[in-house]
């Protein structure tokens, strides 16, 4: 797609990057046959080629309408699209870039601007969003329904099952995160629990951030750069001293880390850092993917589980199917939905800023769930089960819960 860039908005290296990938796109459409807002609108513009003739046409004429904003905001950068190009579109790159002019030259209104200005001061920081939720939760029966089921519920926490550090000749650092380590600490736990079954000690690194994947989808780069820089020069110290992973239950966060290079120049100090860090940075699924799981077969009593297998992990990381097999290794019943492809609706901050559309897509995806047969839902991401947990009928945890709960 040739593409030739307004000189009004200069040549900066994120313009010369989206006229390449622009120029990658063969408009064949096979991306608008899996796109999830383009399958509910039913409007090219609210599917991934549409987005990408509005990026065009606001580079080569250096202008942006609120319908343009509006439309590239409805995407959910869910990357089903990247999975399904033949071309290798970079698709989710073009989009960040195609966003942050789009609100440059067609401004947010005052209070969507206000809400984005909150997430990104509470979300990331948990000793902010701590005593937040918990107010949250005191003054919970007195909110109505649909603000009831909002609130997520406190995580029971029994104290992780240490083993003694003496026994255990391998150690990884396990990544804390911010609403995760918040709202559902049991999910840690849990991995704490299976990872000493293995003989694997765990490490939290003093003084860790959040990821930065909130900053950086609320169109804040400056402090997702920043909170990426803080967190490789901790993991880096303990990877220098022996751990050799860094290992993430959260499949968002695993993602935002692997792709820590984009975030700098290429050839500077901390695009070296990440680059290596990237080499040391695996999902749960994936590093227990890796292991002789003998130890980790689940009781005959184990529920079947229905699978949602979120975006981050299926699109983004590419591991689609690893921890479906995983789970039928150590005994489980795993049953997929049909269209296991298609988003839940959460998408990090999605669900707040576009709540209607996350609703539907959060209906279609348990409705297709819970027709599976299976008992409980399993998933892999704190995002994706903090959002459908809220409309579910059956119960809803990460995939390493079940398991730690189960192990024989």
């Amino acid at each position: 797609m040739e593409t030739h860039i307004s000189q009004a908005l200069g040549r900066s290296e994120a313009l010369q990057e989206a006229e390449t990938i622009l120029r990658s796109c063969v408009h064949c459409g096979f991306c608008t046959a899996t796109c999830p807002t383009y399958q509910l609108l039913g409007n090219e513009l609210d599917g991934p080629r549409g987005r990408i003739y509005l990026i065009k046409e606001m580079l080569e004429n250096g202008q942006a309408s609120d319908r343009t904003r509006t439309h590239l905001d409805r995407c959910l950068l869910c990357r089903s699209c990247e999975t399904t190009c033949p071309s290798g579109v970079q698709y989710a790159r073009l989009l960040h870039t195609g966003r942050h002019l789009a609100h440059e030259l067609a401004p947010l209104p005052l209070r969507e601007r206000g809400l984005r200005r909150l997430l990104r001061a509470t979300l990331p920081y948990p000793g902010r969003m701590a005593p937040a939720l918990g107010l949250a939760r005191l003054i919970r029966p007195l909110l109505p329904r649909t603000l009831q089921r909002k609130i997520p519920p406190a995580s029971p926490v029994t104290r992780p099952a240490q083993d003694n550090p003496s026994t255990q000749t391998r150690k990884v650092i396990l990544f804390q995160g911010c609403v995760q380590s918040v709202a559902a600490g049991s999910i840690n736990a849990a991995a704490i629990r299976v990872l000493n079954r293995l003989g694997i000690q765990t490490l939290a690194a003093a003084g860790e951030s959040c990821c930065g994947a909130v900053n950086h989808h609320l169109d804040d780069i400056d402090t997702a750069r920043s909170l990426a820089q803080n967190n490789l020069d901790r993991w880096l110290t303990l990877i220098d001293g022996g751990a050799e992973a860094l290992v993430v239950t959260a499949s968002a966060c695993a993602l935002e880390i692997r792709e820590y290079p984009l975030l700098f120049p290429a050839g500077s100090p901390y695009h070296a850092k990440a680059l290596r860090m990237q080499e040391h940075c695996l999902e749960i699924g994936d590093y227990l993917a890796r292991q002789d799981l003998e130890k980790l077969r689940v009781r005959t009593d184990a529920p079947a589980m229905s699978f949602h297998a979120p975006c981050t992990l299926q699109h983004g990381l590419r591991a689609p199917g690893q921890t479906e097999a995983l789970l039928r290794k150590a005994g489980f019943d795993v049953r997929e939905p049909e269209e296991a492809h298609l988003c839940c609706g959460s998408a990090g901050t999605y669900a707040i800023t576009q709540p209607r559309l996350s609703g539907q897509l959060r209906e279609n995806k348990l409705r297709r769930l819970e027709s599976t047969g299976g008992e409980v839902i399993g998933t892999a991401n704190i995002g994706c089960l903090l959002h459908l947990q809220e409309k579910a009928k059956l119960r809803v945890r990460h995939w390493i819960e079940w398991l730690e709960k189960y192990c024989v």
